[in-house]
């Protein structure tokens, strides 16, 4: 028979087994940590997802068009996008086969896109040879440069092959297979590889202008995320400015990284997550001002409600909910009859969240911690109040480097370091051109043409803006 026994606080065995319970606690707290409550990636969750029948239950709405939904047509392509046109008419009288005049406007129009038996053309160009008999010499037409500097793939196709090999995540294998079931083109996976090589070339040039005109930009969000080379882990890191996204791959995921990218002499304002590395940085260039993100500080607040101690329950609760009455502010400026109004009462609210984050704090570990965060670094997390364009939360960078985590699960990282510059170049033309709501395929067109013409490279950021 068990015996129960009430808690002695005198009792040294009681305040052995209280310290256990306590520890046991934080291991399970620690282990429940996941994307939602945490800085943690959802690839790390341990547990399944909401099935989505389950989730499809919860909404209590049929799949696909809702009451009410405004229907979407398609518009007609112009006329100078036709490149064909098939007329369908009565040449008499379908009833009695008398004579018939046709009508001008067409009854019914419909345009059907389809792909020709063989969509690319194949040119053998031709180097030949005259004799002048008053020269008594041999004269040899020369190939353009250009097309010699092609090779066997022209610049359309090429840019084509890169546009799939980047843009579209595809291997080698695919490539050549496409090639050659739907185009009629065998090729060979090493003349691939080297077509790659010329479509990387051809942007280098823009990288290394993007990567010297980062260091001047006035606001900047930094993300970063893992990459794999032949098992040993890399790096890929985020830089996105409000007209081009700049990424790099390096072995570190130290405070050097933005050194040698930024430099120490940056004063630019960061957007980033509370990472230990742009606190560094913070620290050694006293130009640089950061925005910590908020929605990272949220999951940490979540992890603190969900925490099993009651202290660290109660005082997390506190600050979500006046984090939540920020972020209501935030989003309804509309209510205020100005901007100034609208300011004075975000700082009031943002005050209110500093001070219930550093007042009344628990005496326990994950309490002190972000009690800290706010006594060190609360200007840093309210900056977004005070400075114009300045975003609260870094989902800038983490929606850019999205496609970045696709890739490397699709491909599983790279080999070489030429493979990992093919990656940071073709990385930062798709997000750019994506960002500036440009052509990805045209600018790789126009930088493979400049690269076979030797001519200038095209720029992703005009020297007039």
């Amino acid at each position: 028979m068990i015996q129960e026994h009430a808690y002695d606080p005198n009792c040294q065995h009681c305040r052995e087994l209280l310290q256990i319970v306590q520890s046991l606690e934080t291991e399970i707290a620690a282990l429940k940590k996941n994307s939602a409550n945490s800085s943690k990636p959802p690839s790390s969750d341990i547990t399944k997802p909401t099935p989505l029948k389950d989730r499809r239950q919860k909404l209590k709405r049929k799949i696909g068009a809702q009451p009410g939904h405004k229907k979407q047509e398609r518009p007609p392509l112009p006329p100078e996008q036709l490149d064909k046109i098939e007329e369908y008419q009565h040449e008499v009288c379908p009833e009695c086969g008398g004579e018939i005049t046709q009508l001008e406007q067409p009854a019914a129009t419909l345009q059907q896109a389809e792909l020709v038996a063989k969509p690319i053309i194949v040119t053998e160009h031709r180097s030949r040879t005259c004799h002048c008999a008053k020269c008594n010499k041999d004269f040899t037409a020369p190939i353009p440069a250009p097309v010699q500097q092609a090779g066997l793939i022209g610049s359309r196709m090429t840019a084509f092959v890169g546009y799939l090999k980047g843009a579209c995540h595809t291997s080698f294998s695919t490539i050549q297979n496409l090639l050659q079931d739907v185009c009629g083109f065998s090729v060979s996976r090493g003349q691939l590889c080297k077509t790659i090589g010329k479509v990387s070339q051809s942007i280098h040039p823009a990288y290394d202008k993007l990567l010297a005109d980062i260091r001047n930009v006035r606001l900047l969000n930094i993300d970063e995320t893992g990459h794999k080379e032949n098992g040993q882990r890399f790096w890929t890191w985020c830089f996105r400015t409000p007209l081009f996204t700049l990424f790099k791959i390096d072995e570190s995921r130290g405070c050097e990284v933005l050194i040698d990218t930024l430099g120490l002499e940056f004063n630019g304002l960061i957007g980033c997550d509370y990472f230990s590395a742009y606190r560094k940085f913070m620290r050694l260039n006293d130009n640089v001002l950061l925005q910590f993100c908020l929605a990272h500080l949220i999951r940490d607040v979540k992890f603190l409600v969900e925490h099993p101690t009651p202290s660290n329950r109660e005082y997390g609760q506190r600050v979500l909910v006046e984090l939540r009455k920020l972020f209501e502010k935030l989003h309804r400026s509309e209510r205020y009859r100005d901007e100034e109004s609208f300011r004075l009462h975000l700082e009031a609210q943002g005050f209110e969240v500093w001070t219930v984050a550093t007042e009344n704090v628990p005496d326990t570990n994950v309490a002190r911690n972000l009690a800290r965060r706010f006594e060190r670094h609360g200007e840093s997390y309210l900056r977004f109040i005070t400075t114009p364009d300045v975003e609260p939360t870094n989902n800038l960078a983490e929606q850019a480097i999205r496609f970045v985590v696709i890739d490397r699960r699709i491909t599983q990282g790279t080999r070489s370091e030429v493979g990992r510059q093919w990656c940071e170049r073709i990385w930062t033309i798709l997000a750019t051109c994506v960002q500036q709501k440009r052509s990805a395929f045209a600018f790789l067109h126009d930088s493979v043409l400049a690269l076979f013409g030797n001519t200038s490279p095209p720029e992703l950021v005009p020297a007039s803006k």
